[in-house]
């Protein structure tokens, strides 16, 4: 399977329409207020860099980082379509994420999931690609419907 990775484009109906897909079920499954997804607006901040995953000619994913300082990044809005879920399209997209950060310079990767039953097949793939679970960084606070987890990348 060969992934390929473009840079997020807000013009393509296919790439909106994906974003809207997971912001609806990132905040159906999550309690109000706790929800951290990025909208589009969030998206094409100068601090965020975004990307779409193509298999072929097909939309498969998105995955996004923001820079919190020049040694620390954060994994947001990773989403993978449901019918390529468990084929190594969430870990294709996540390694292309820590390449990117590690090539600003990054000396550290952290995100924040859901701790719900929804989120935990994206806890499993973090943890199965070295992340580990910490407190809360940037501007979060502690919430019991949030898992933060951190990567010190090589």
């Amino acid at each position: 399977m060969e992934i390929k990775f473009k840079k997020g484009d807000f013009d393509d109906q296919r790439i909106i329409s994906l974003l809207d897909t997971h912001l609806h079920h990132a905040r159906a499954e999550t309690a109000p207020g706790s929800a951290h997804a990025l909208e589009l607006t969030g998206l094409q901040h100068e601090s965020v860099n975004f990307w779409s995953a193509w298999l072929n000619d097909e939309l498969v994913g998105l995955g996004a980082m923001k820079r919190l300082s020049d040694e620390h990044y954060e994994v947001k809005s990773m989403h993978t379509v449901g019918k390529h879920r468990g084929k190594g399209t969430g870990t294709a997209i996540l390694k292309h994420i820590e390449k990117s950060a590690i090539s600003r310079g990054a000396r550290r990767l952290s995100l924040e999931t859901g701790s719900w039953d929804y989120f935990k097949p994206a806890v499993a793939l973090y943890t199965r690609n070295g992340f580990i679970v910490c407190g809360p960084f940037g501007d979060y606070v502690e919430d019991p419907n949030s898992i933060f987890m951190t990567k010190e990348l090589d």
